[in-house]
């Protein structure tokens, strides 16, 4: 958990049009072309840009060599890195002005966090400073920097030592984050503050929210853009947090049949909270329909319609019949009749702010949804949602999969996989070049032979990956088979941390990781610290008290763990303690896991495998130490320690290289080609700080 330095251009206005990840992928380009007197010209950058994703759909190299000709670029002459980065943007001004700008995405989650001119609404500030006031004016820490002022920068400012932000995913999703492992003090050390960021991302990835594109040196330096972006996702999350049949079996008014649920199940948030929007303005007798959350908010009309319907009690007459502008205000005078907080005000609707907006009506729903009690249909609506097991899955893989940052925004696993194509962004991801995208059919896909042929791919793919899909075909995919898929996802994310350990060539030297290899890294590793616990497998039952991880993690790391937090994990209670504290302390390390505390409690065999190699995979990325260090008496953890033989330690170095590499799986692996012959249960891995983005 070195400390890091991003990459720093003179410029700094220049630099606030970048990411950090965006300039250590273009700097690290532009070095790639450096001739042997260390020099890059202009002429050299156009076969550099065509093989950028920005621009290699867009542009041929000749078409680059004539724009940057025409922007007065003497090819010939030597350019330095900030040079580069200028031409790089006005490239891409003229990429936006040839495709017509950019395009809207159907769900606000896959919205880009960088454009190419970084503005911000100061509506969507104010709005969003007015809500963490109201949600976490009365924190302990936070209530001494709080209320904000939104006419200042204080919200970037207070954002710098990541502690805001961490409290704030902790009122979107409640328990995300076991605050014990957050740094609170009033002045951090950089080390301090790179934690806390660290734990942000993490966890905020672990929520839903789509952070490709942002470093922990970004919100270090509280960019505006990156910050409100990152607010205003985890906000959203919080605000259609409702919005599903599991969490409100009532929205099954809103369709007819069965199979109507079915999409209703597979629809985004943005899109339920619309259906709901329309079938309250169908009822009230309002003639159109409202299929975004801008421009057809607008006039207000719309509102004025759902507002009565929903509170007719607080309804005033004059609201119809008034123009636009003095509607809006009495729009937004019911809804305050109805305790709703303002998040926009009447300009934001006459402009068509699409967050705003979709943040009021969201607000609206929570207030009144107008829905039914009808205990008859709330029946019907929970037998279509899935068992505990199966949606605490569901959601490890969706997540998982959206921090691939494949192209398509995953919602629901089951339904959304069922035309093959997402499938195939992820082995795309998995394994690079697998994928025929010649043969594949991009959605909307309305022939169902199409669908089969994608699903085909996934399935022959997957054979040549050598995972264990005995009598498994594509149509079992288009079907919706959940065990099958769970099964599959299971040994590919299975697949993808193997091969991310493997690629450490220093410490596997290329040979193939198993599970036991895994299992013996841990041992070694908590052993070496003079400690004696160890794990016989990955289903383990004293793994449930967590101390096993606790003493990894110390290991790994010894100042992660505090252990004067740590409990001896002998009641239920001290055990989701200990469980809440290693997720935790596992993302503020550098973990990217989607795993739950309940998954250690209960022993999940599978997710502790991922949790182990995740830890592993960290480890063997930081540099060698000479030697390992002893723990302090302050480092002796309060549980028992489990006696066994002493395997004897190993240094750092030899971590890998002593373990018995072998083609033996574990009992992890070996159960796998019982799970899908009969449709088993599956699990997930993830990484970006430690095994999944590649």
């Amino acid at each position: 958990m070195s400390s890091y330095t991003g990459v720093l251009i003179s410029d700094q206005l220049l630099q606030s049009q970048f990411t950090q990840v965006e300039l250590r992928s273009l700097h690290s380009k532009f070095t790639s072309v450096k001739n042997q007197n260390g020099i890059v010209t202009a002429g050299d950058l156009p076969a550099l840009m065509v093989t950028s994703k920005a621009f290699k759909e867009t542009h041929t190299e000749e078409e680059i060599r004539n724009i940057l000709s025409g922007l007065g670029s003497n090819l010939s002459a030597e350019i330095d890195f900030e040079s580069f980065l200028k031409a790089y943007l006005n490239l891409q001004g003229q990429t936006t002005a040839k495709s017509g700008g950019a395009k809207n995405s159907w769900s606000f989650l896959k919205a880009s966090t960088t454009t190419l001119l970084h503005t911000i609404s100061e509506s969507e500030k104010a709005s969003y400073v007015a809500h963490i006031n109201s949600y976490l004016g009365d924190d302990p820490f936070l209530q001494q920097f709080l209320p904000l002022d939104p006419a200042t920068n204080d919200l970037f400012n207070l954002a710098k030592d990541g502690v805001l932000l961490c409290k704030l995913i902790n009122v979107a999703v409640p328990g995300t984050i076991d605050e014990r492992a957050i740094n609170t003090k009033r002045v951090l050390n950089p080390w301090e503050r790179n934690e806390n960021h660290t734990l942000c991302l993490n966890s905020a990835k672990a929520i839903g929210c789509t952070v490709v594109n942002i470093g922990t040196q970004d919100l270090v330096e509280g960019r505006p853009h990156l910050v409100l972006g990152l607010i205003s996702q985890i906000i959203k999350i919080q605000l259609l947090a409702d919005l599903n049949l599991k969490k409100t079996p009532q929205l099954v008014e809103l369709v007819d049949d069965s199979k109507d649920v079915e999409e209703l199940l597979s629809l985004p948030p943005e899109k339920v909270l619309l259906k709901w929007m329309n079938f309250h303005l169908q009822k009230a007798g309002y003639k159109k329909a409202v299929a975004n959350f801008s421009s057809d908010l607008k006039d207000g009309e719309a509102y004025a319609y759902l507002l009565n319907v929903l509170a007719p009690e607080h309804c005033n007459p004059a609201t119809l019949d008034a123009k636009p502008d003095e509607r809006a205000k009495l729009v937004l005078d019911h809804a305050e009749r109805m305790n709703c907080k303002r998040y926009l005000s009447p300009k934001d609707i006459l402009e068509g702010s699409s967050n705003l907006n979709l943040a009021f009506v969201a607000q609206i729903f929570h207030e009144r949804n107008g829905l039914t009690t009808d205990s008859k249909k709330i029946s019907f609506a929970e037998m279509m949602t899935d068992d505990v097991q199966t949606s605490r899955e569901e959601r490890c893989f969706r997540l998982w999969i959206n921090s691939l940052g494949i192209a398509t925004y995953v919602n629901n696993v089951f339904e959304d996989v069922r035309n093959g194509w997402i499938l195939l962004e992820v082995l795309d991801k998995v394994s690079p070049g697998s994928v025929n995208w010649k043969q594949a059919s991009r959605p909307p896909i309305k022939m169902p032979f199409r669908k089969v042929e994608n699903c085909n791919q996934v399935v022959r793919i997957g054979k040549q990956l050598k995972l264990s899909l005995v009598n498994v075909a594509g149509n079992d995919i288009v079907q919706g088979n959940k065990k099958l898929i769970l099964a599959f996802l299971w040994q590919l994310m299975r697949f993808n941390m193997l091969q991310l350990l493997k690629n450490l060539r220093s410490h596997s030297r290329g040979k193939e990781m198993t599970d036991t290899d895994i299992l013996k890294w841990a041992n070694n590793k908590v052993n070496s610290t003079g400690r004696t616990s160890r794990m016989e497998s990955f289903k383990d039952k004293s793994l449930s008290n967590g101390i096993f991880f606790l003493e990894l993690l110390s290991a790994v790391e010894p100042r992660v763990v505090n252990w004067n937090l740590v409990t001896k994990g002998e009641s239920a209670d001290e055990k989701k303690l200990n469980a809440t504290y290693i997720v935790s302390v596992a993302r503020k390390l550098g973990c990217s896991i989607f795993l739950l505390p309940e998954d250690i409690m209960e022993v999940n065999q599978k997710m502790l495998l991922t949790l182990t190699a995740s830890i592993m995979f960290w480890s063997l990325q930081q540099p060698v130490d000479g030697s390992e260090a002893s723990p302090s008496p302050a480092d002796v953890s309060p549980a028992t320690s489990i006696s066994s033989e002493d395997e004897g330690s190993t240094s750092l170095g030899g971590e890998i290289s002593n373990l018995s590499i072998d083609d033996t799986a574990s009992e992890v692996s070996s159960q796998l080609d019982n799970e899908v012959n009969s449709f088993g249960d599956g699990s997930r891995v993830e990484e970006t700080g430690c095994l999944a983005v590649k």
